[in-house]
């Protein structure tokens, strides 16, 4: 279980998270530590204020006038004793100009921040200055400095992740693709083979019944040698009427199956719709649903093959009355090696969304499954231009 949950990504994820962590500590540290001197920045400023208004001593006054114009960040609004704004420093004036609000809403904000710094103009009657301030520039900077991190760490982590995920695509394709050109030239030399020996039997006279079943099993190897020869490498696509291409692999099934399988064919009266695709391969993809839904129901029940179309697009819909599929496995279904039967590598539906969607530029997804009352497979193709179905109704 620990070996499952830690993997790369889980790694990665926690030194992602490390780092921002650590990074948003220091800065909160850094920011605090600012916000001290600017504290003590802010004191000495209005002592310097007190001074350029009720000393005469004219070297206090230039040492004071040299401090208050020093402080070119922190930013300053003067009030009266009642809040009444009187002046402000290191603000927008533009701002200050134009939007009555501004200066009263820094104001607030100030208030909020940090207890005003007085200076005492005269006791009787009271009268004072207050200065208000609030954070300069490099504390905010330093404060938002976590989330600049954070969203440049959250992009190296999607690069990295998006690198890896091509990286391993890459791979799996060049696998499947050594497999299937391996499978293709493996299967050629019996196939030649065995048509010899057919011919053979056909020139020795009594054996015709015989070597027909023979030259049956022999097209059958060579039309799934000429499958993997094409998952080996980019098939030509061609126009082909999918009604009938349907049709003859729902009739192909039919007699392998049971008396105790009902099989019913929808096309809603239409009679040719066309659409671009690699006959074998296509072919392979009807008969890998029309195989699994024969294995969903156990022998009995019905299978319905369903096609519709838009102005683009063609849907072809496998309906059984099997076991159905679990919730918590119908993202699962498509993925190399699940699998719920006993035997088999679970790889037929990972073709079969392989040749549909790299090799038609189409989809295929579960429709609808229900635990006990069956699965629907839908396959959806691309509509060939200019081409319209005709209607037995016409």
């Amino acid at each position: 279980m620990i070996a499952q949950w830690f993997n790369w990504r889980t790694l990665l994820a926690l030194v992602a998270i490390l780092i921002v962590s650590g990074t948003v500590f220091y800065s909160q540290y850094l920011a605090d530590k600012i916000a001290a001197e600017e504290k003590i920045k802010m004191e000495t400023w209005t002592e310097a204020q007190r001074t350029i208004i009720s000393s005469s001593d004219e070297a206090s006054l230039n040492l004071a006038a040299r401090i208050s114009s020093d402080n070119n960040d922190i930013p300053i609004i003067e009030t009266t004793e009642k809040d009444s704004i009187t002046d402000f420093r290191n603000l927008d004036s533009l701002k200050a100009t134009t939007d009555k609000e501004y200066l009263t809403a820094k104001l607030k904000e100030f208030r909020n921040l940090h207890a005003p710094l007085v200076v005492e103009l005269s006791k009787t009657p009271y009268t004072a200055n207050k200065y208000y301030y609030g954070k300069s520039k490099l504390q905010q900077q330093v404060r938002y400095y976590p989330l600049v991190q954070l969203l440049v760490v959250a992009l190296f982590i999607i690069v990295t992740v998006i690198a890896q995920r091509t990286s391993y695509r890459s791979t799996q394709n060049q696998v499947w693709v050594g497999l299937a050109k391996e499978t293709a030239h493996q299967l050629g030399t019996p196939v030649s083979s065995l048509k010899g020996w057919v011919e053979v039997l056909n020139e020795t006279g009594g054996n015709e019944s015989m070597s027909a079943e023979i030259a049956k099993d022999v097209n059958r190897l060579e039309l799934i040698t000429d499958r993997f020869g094409k998952i080996g490498s980019q098939p030509q696509l061609e126009p082909r009427n999918i009604v009938k291409q349907v049709q003859y692999m729902v009739d192909y099934i039919k007699k392998r199956a049971g008396s105790k399988v009902e099989f019913r064919m929808n096309t809603g009266g239409q009679e040719d719709i066309q659409a671009m695709i690699s006959p074998p391969l296509f072919d392979w993809v009807i008969e890998n649903l029309l195989k699994n839904a024969l294995d969903a129901m156990e022998g009995k029940g019905f299978i319905e093959t369903e096609i519709t179309q838009t102005e683009t697009q063609i849907f072809i819909d496998v309906t059984d009355s099997g076991k159905g599929i679990a919730k918590a496995n119908i993202s699962k279904v498509f993925k190399p090696g699940f699998t719920t039967k006993k035997r088999g590598w679970g790889l037929g539906l990972t073709l079969t969304r392989r040749i549909v969607e790299q090799y038609h530029k189409g989809r295929i997804s579960v429709k609808w499954s229900e635990v006990n009352k069956g699965t629907t497979f839908r396959v959806e193709l691309n509509r060939q231009a200019g081409q319209h179905a005709t209607s037995t109704q016409q």
